[in-house]
């Protein structure tokens, strides 16, 4: 990929820990100005830092994606700073605990609720309203889905549930931003090395019951992926993109 010759904005969700940062490090080396948000202001402060000690422009705005106040306000932020927003990169989100349904507390289905699909709402709304307001009109809103937004893994529903809400939400938006020159896409993503993901190094549930290790691959194969999205003309698009291990038990899940 070749560095920008014009600046956009980006903003990435989630970004100060796995894919979020390495998403984050990839936009700042191609001349994106980045927005880094997510509800821990030190890792993404220390990114801030990085990036200006290499000339290349970052701002660190907290938030929480599951309230809409804080919504609302990072992307007033991003309005009043910048005029304007090319790129959301949607990541945040979480996992539940891995239990059959009839043992998950309540609130952590609420909490991969709250986070996966009314944050990644609450975010592409407001972005797709900047979008469709500013001058030249449009934008890209990149989500970041899963391969379990078409097969789960065992004991993953309320993930798997979210992320089949996000594939839908993806599609809506890509229909719905035709007039206004705004386009969606969804990076789905099959075991990526990151802090979080490590222990599926180790061997993961599979659903036979055997536990197993599983091949992984480096975050930055990610990263370089959500990039490539991004740096398209408005007038092409990836719908929805798979990245994955590519010896993972995905295809063969069942």
């Amino acid at each position: 990929m070749t560095k920008l010759t014009d600046n956009k904005v980006v903003l990435v969700t989630g970004a100060g820990s796995g894919v979020g940062r390495a998403t984050a490090l990839a936009f700042l080396q191609l001349g994106y100005t980045v927005v880094l948000t997510g509800r821990r202001p030190e890792p993404l402060q220390a990114i801030v830092e990085e990036a200006l000690g290499h000339g290349q422009q970052a701002i660190a705005i907290p938030s929480d994606v599951r309230d809409v106040n804080s919504v609302e306000q990072l992307f007033a932020t991003v309005e009043n700073k910048f005029g304007r927003l090319d790129v959301l990169f949607n990541n945040a989100g979480v996992n539940a605990p891995a239990l059959t349904i009839d043992e998950l507390p309540l609130e952590k289905w609420k909490n991969v609720v709250d986070t996966n699909i009314t944050g990644v709402y609450l975010c592409a709304r407001a972005a797709f309203g900047l979008m469709r307001r500013q001058t030249p009109q449009g934008g890209r809103i990149i989500n970041n889905g899963s391969v379990s937004a078409y097969t789960p893994r065992p004991l993953s529903g309320p993930y798997t549930a979210s992320k089949h809400a996000v594939l839908g939400l993806t599609k809506s938006i890509a229909l719905d931003g035709r007039q206004f020159n705004i386009v969606a896409s969804q990076i789905d993503i099959g075991n990526a090395l990151t802090e979080l993901s490590v222990r599926m190094s180790k061997g993961v549930l599979q659903a036979n019951g055997a536990i197993a290790i599983e091949p992984m691959i480096d975050v930055k194969h990610i990263a370089d992926a959500v990039c490539h999205i991004a740096g398209l003309p408005l007038s092409a698009n990836v719908l929805s993109m798979t990245v994955m291990a590519s010896n993972m038990p995905f295809v063969g899940r069942g």
